[in-house]
């Protein structure tokens, strides 16, 4: 799935994402995909290797202590798409999340999240 996700990546976000490379590896599996983002942050997507749990996550503490992520991880019971939800800049900021549970459409909604905030920033 990371091969299929890097190649979405690479080839229609090429305005934002410069490479991608797998991280890590448990038994031969690639454990997650990171983008190196034009502006030196990073995005790294994680997904369980039954793809029930995910994790797609802009990481720019380092840059603009930010960090954007939509995960489903089952710890905020409060939110109404629970178990899915969105940190929008920081842990503590968390909201509704509506992204795909398709990886290949959730990474475009993501990328083109990342894409409209870099515009943004500019």
């Amino acid at each position: 799935m990371y091969s299929q996700l890097e190649q979405i990546a690479l080839s229609e976000f090429s305005d934002v994402v410069l490479r991608a490379q797998t991280v890590g590896r448990r038994a031969g599996v690639a454990l997650k995909l990171r983008l190196h983002i034009r502006d030196g942050t990073i995005v790294d997507v994680w997904l369980s290797p039954n793809r029930t749990r995910y994790a797609y996550h802009w990481e720019q503490r380092a840059k603009r202590g930010l960090l954007h992520r939509h995960d489903n991880a089952p710890d905020h019971p409060h939110i109404s798409t629970f178990p899915k939800h969105f940190h929008d800049g920081s842990e503590a900021a968390v909201e509704e999340s509506y992204i795909s549970d398709e990886p290949p459409t959730a990474l475009r909604e993501f990328l083109t999240f990342v894409r409209a905030k870099l515009a943004e920033y500019q």
